[in-house]
């Protein structure tokens, strides 16, 4: 079971990225044609509330149907699939040990990861990956990332992908399939962190030269932000998201009604992503300031949402661009506003050019 890049995609045969959250199935495909990078399809499926809940899929027939018509309507013809993994359900450590030979890392990985998850490890599925770059400074040590997934988690997922009747080529954590599409390949000496305002909860992300050091998911999110304005007026959900979509967080300089009603949720958002960035820059040390910040999700295209996080944590948030590595003959298929909410997806699918 692998997890990491580094192994887990033959580029011969075509697939498919599958991004599935709580309340929504999103499939992309890409191809390469000469100097060029193109789509040869995408399309997205809403879920309906309790079709999944807390990452369990409780209604699988349902969830396969919309997996089936996303893919139809996409045009997309291979059964090949590379799946994301949500940052909630794996774990993520760099460890660190001494040089060993590539035998002595595999006996090695097996007593860290007792020692940093809390499960078992006849209980996951785990990868690992010697990096390149070393984050800590004593030259006698080698970093490694480590990854590990409940086993039960992922043959479920299986299971699901195979009464579909698709293969299941791959897994992916969200976090490096963000790290693929939303950062630069050449940028180095930089260290991000990459906000995912999802259907159902956030996740922080920090990375150093694209590397993912650090993550961590909490329940705020979209939802969170219409369940307020609903609560506050006493309306129902339906309209609430009609107010969230055409005013966002609301006016702060006017302290509008929109405002007062979701202004304690987005303070969580500030108090939360502050959490992250105090916790990696005094419990970590593998650099000494978090650069800058960017926001992918649907929830992070808010309205006024991102202006008010830049201005509480001191940072210019930006939404990210998950074309950055992209080389298209003409216009992205799907404009940077609307292709923040693929960027799990598109990192997938990018794998295979």
């Amino acid at each position: 079971m692998s997890f990491l890049s580094k192994k887990i995609i033959d580029p011969t045969p075509p697939y498919f990225g599958l991004d599935i959250s709580e309340l929504s199935v999103k499939v992309l495909q890409m191809t390469h044609h000469g100097k060029y990078d193109s789509v040869y399809g995408f399309a997205s499926e809403k879920l309906q509330q309790g079709m999944i809940k807390n990452g369990e899929i409780l209604k699988p027939k349902h969830v396969i149907g919309a997996i089936k018509r996303a893919r139809e309507k996409a045009g997309i013809t291979t059964k090949n699939v590379i799946c994301s993994l949500p940052e909630s359900k794996s774990f993520l450590r760099i460890v660190t040990i001494p040089h060993m030979t590539e035998e002595e890392v595999v006996e090695a990985i097996k007593w860290e990861i007792e020692a940093v998850i809390p499960l078992s490890i006849d209980q996951v599925y785990y990868d690992w990956q010697v990096l390149d770059k070393r984050l800590t400074k004593n030259e006698k040590q080698m970093d490694v990332i480590v990854v590990a997934v409940s086993k039960k988690y992922i043959n479920d997922f299986i299971d699901l992908l195979q009464e579909a009747e698709f293969s299941a080529y791959g897994f992916e954590l969200e976090p490096v399939a963000q790290a693929t599409s939303l950062l630069k390949d050449e940028e180095k000496g930089v260290t991000t962190m990459i906000i995912d305002i999802g259907d159902k909860g956030t996740s922080f992300v920090i990375t150093v030269d694209n590397i993912p050091v650090f993550t961590s998911s909490i329940p705020l999110s979209s939802e969170s932000l219409t369940k307020a304005i609903e609560q506050t007026f006493g309306i129902t959900y339906r309209e609430a998201e009609n107010i969230k979509i055409t005013y966002g967080i609301g006016s702060v300089l006017n302290n509008d009604h929109v405002f007062q009603a979701t202004k304690s949720v987005v303070e969580n958002f500030v108090v939360e992503a502050q959490k992250s960035i105090d916790f990696y820059l005094s419990g970590l040390t593998y650099s000494s300031v978090v650069d800058r910040i960017i926001m992918c999700g649907g929830g992070s295209r808010t309205v006024g949402l991102a202006p008010y996080l830049s201005r509480r944590l001191g940072y210019n948030i930006e939404l990210g661009d998950p074309w950055v590595n992209m080389h298209f003959k003409g216009v992205p298929p799907i404009m940077r506003e609307d292709a923040v909410q693929y960027a799990t997806v598109i990192g997938l699918a990018t794998k295979q050019l």
